[in-house]
C-alpha cells in the first residue's frame, strides 16, 4: 500500500530532477532514499522511474502516482489548515464569578464590533456549575478563578482581580484601616446562594482563620448592595461590582488582611485553545479589564 510520505518521496524526485536532489530535499541520504524506492516499488511489482535516466523519466505507472500526489496532497493540506482554524459562527461563553457580569458586558460589546459575523451565547446563573459543561461541549469557554486538576481543560489567564469588602459608609468597619478575619466574626456576611468554599472570602480569607460568621444568601447583586447600603450586612466582591455606588457615597470598600487577590482564567478543552475567534475574546477580555481600579494585568 502506497502511503503519503511516498507521493512526497516521488514530488521531490520529480521536482529535483535527480536522487541526489530529491535526498536532499528530503535530508535523507541518497542510500536511503534509494532503499525508500526499492522497498515501494518490490511492494507495488513495477518501476515507478527510470534508473540513470537525465532527467528523470517517469514510469506510466509513475505518472499516475505523481497525479494522485498533486491532487491529493494539497487537498490534505488545505484540510489540515482548517483543522487547525475551524469556522466558527457561534462562541458558547459562561462565567463562575457571579459578580462579574458588570465588567463582562462591555467587554462582550468590544468583542461584538471586531467580530460581528460571531453571536454570542451566555450562559450565566447563580448556581450554575459551567466547568462540567465544557468538559462535555456544551460549552466553548469558561470564565472562572478555580482550576480543575487532570480536567482536560486548558487555563488562560486574564487578570488578577481584588475582592474588597464592601460595607456602608456609617459601619464601623469602614473606619478601620486594616481588617482582619475576626473583624468580620460578630457580622452578617451577605453570599450567593452557592457552596461556601466556592466563595474566595471564605475560603482564602474567614476559614484558615476558624472565623464564621452569620450568612445570609442573596441571589440578586443590586439587591444585595442595597441591603450593605442599608446596613443589613456586609459583603466581598470585586470593585467594579461596586464602582459606582462607592463613587456615589452609597458603600464603602476595604482591603482584606493584605489584599485578597484572585486570578481570572480563561478556560478551554486542551487543544482548543489557539481558534482564532477565542484567542480574540481573551486578547479584548485582557485589554477592558486593564483599564479597570484594583485589576492587575497576569
Amino acid at each position: 500500500m502506497i502511503e503519503l510520505k511516498h507521493l512526497r518521496t516521488l514530488q521531490a524526485l520529480r521536482q529535483s530532477g535527480s536522487l541526489a536532489g530529491a535526498a536532499t530535499q528530503l535530508h535523507l541520504t541518497q542510500s536511503a532514499l534509494s532503499h525508500q524506492f526499492n522497498e515501494i516499488e518490490q511492494r507495488l511489482g513495477y518501476r515507478l522511474f527510470v534508473r540513470k535516466s537525465q532527467p528523470i523519466q517517469f514510469t506510466a505507472q509513475g505518472d499516475i502516482l505523481l497525479n494522485l500526489a498533486d491532487r491529493i496532497l494539497p487537498q490534505i493540506q488545505q484540510a489540515l489548515q482548517s483543522c487547525d482554524e475551524p469556522p466558527k459562527d457561534k462562541l458558547r461563553l459562561a462565567i463562575e464569578c457571579h459578580s462579574c457580569i458588570q465588567w463582562l458586558t462591555p467587554a462582550l460589546n468590544a468583542f461584538r464590533l471586531e467580530w460581528p459575523e460571531i453571536t454570542i451565547d451566555f450562559k450565566a446563573g447563580v448556581t450554575f456549575d459551567p466547568q462540567p459543561a465544557l468538559q462535555q461541549g456544551e460549552l466553548d469557554l469558561v470564565m472562572t478563578s478555580d482550576i480543575l486538576p487532570r480536567s482536560g481543560l486548558h487555563y488562560s489567564s486574564l487578570f488578577d482581580f481584588e475582592v474588597r469588602l464592601v460595607v456602608a459608609p456609617e459601619h464601623p468597619l469602614a473606619k478601620k484601616d486594616v481588617l482582619e478575619p475576626q473583624d468580620l466574626a460578630n457580622e452578617t456576611l451577605l453570599i450567593y446562594p452557592v457552596q461556601r468554599q466556592r466563595l474566595d472570602i471564605w475560603k482564602h480569607f474567614l476559614q484558615p482563620a476558624g472565623v464564621t460568621p452569620a450568612l445570609k444568601n442573596v441571589d440578586n447583586t443590586m439587591l444585595l448592595i442595597q441591603m450593605v447600603s442599608a446596613q443589613m450586612g456586609i459583603a466581598a466582591l470585586p470593585h467594579w461590582v461596586v464602582e459606582g455606588v462607592e463613587k456615589q457615597g452609597l458603600v464603602v470598600t476595604k482591603t482584606l488582611g493584605d489584599g485578597l487577590w484572585r486570578r481570572l482564567y480563561a478556560a478551554v478543552r486542551d487543544g482548543e485553545q489557539n481558534q482564532l475567534a477565542i484567542d480574540a475574546f481573551i486578547d479584548v477580555a485582557r485589554n477592558h479589564a486593564g483599564s479597570l481600579p484594583f485589576v492587575k494585568l497576569a
